[in-house]
Parts: C-alpha cells; structure tokens; sequence
C-alpha cells in the first residue's frame, strides 16, 4: 500500500447517503464567525459531482433572493458536518450546467416518488 492511499482512506467518511446528480440535498457545513463556530445549513441541486476518493467533490445550486448560488464542498473535509436527501430528481445528464441559464419554473426538475 502506498502512504499516501493509507492516509486518505483515513480520512474518508464511512456513512454519505445515496445521492447523485439532480437530487436536492442539505449540507450542513461548520463555519468559524469571529472565534466561534456553528454549523450552517446550505441547501440545493447537486448539479455537479466529481472527483473520487477523499478528494471527491459535488456542487450546489439554489436561487437565494433571485440571484443564482454555487458552492462546493468536498464530501470527505471534516468542515461538512452531515449531508441529508431532500427530494430525488429525475435527470439523463451528470453535469447539469444548463441549469445555471434556466429561470424559475423552467429549471425546475422532475422529482422521482417513493413508495413509502
């Protein structure tokens, strides 16, 4: 084994939920205001996730006062708290950039129903 593989199945995290491109998801991520921290809810469409291992990484869009938001995270940082599954999308693509173009009810996408 190399060291490098050693150290990051490390830090990987054991339990990420099943989730892919076209889901909305929550991520609570610790943020550092001044010298407290606290635990910030950002949630949105996965419209990009790439990457493998420790370095694996998804992007979240969502539409906050009409403007539109990206932020990354990377899945395994020790900053992401816990990630949960809001709703599931259908989409046919693994990169939704089109999306970023698209405006209200437009960029809306199908949602998958469970049987409960």
């Amino acid at each position: 084994m190399n060291v490098i593989d050693l150290l990051s199945r490390e830090q990987q995290k054991d339990r990420l939920p099943d989730f892919r491109t076209g889901d909305t998801v929550k991520v609570y991520s610790k943020v550092i205001e001044g010298g407290k921290e606290r635990v910030q809810m950002f949630e949105g469409v996965v419209t990009v996730r790439k990457g493998a291992g420790s370095s694996e990484s998804i992007t979240i869009r969502r539409v906050a006062h009409g403007v539109g938001v990206e932020k990354t995270f990377l899945l395994h940082s020790p900053r992401v708290e816990r990630i949960e599954v809001s709703k599931r999308g259908i989409v046919r693509r693994s990169r939704l950039y089109y999306l970023s173009e698209k405006v209200g009810k437009a960029a809306r996408i199908r949602e998958k129903r469970t049987q409960k």
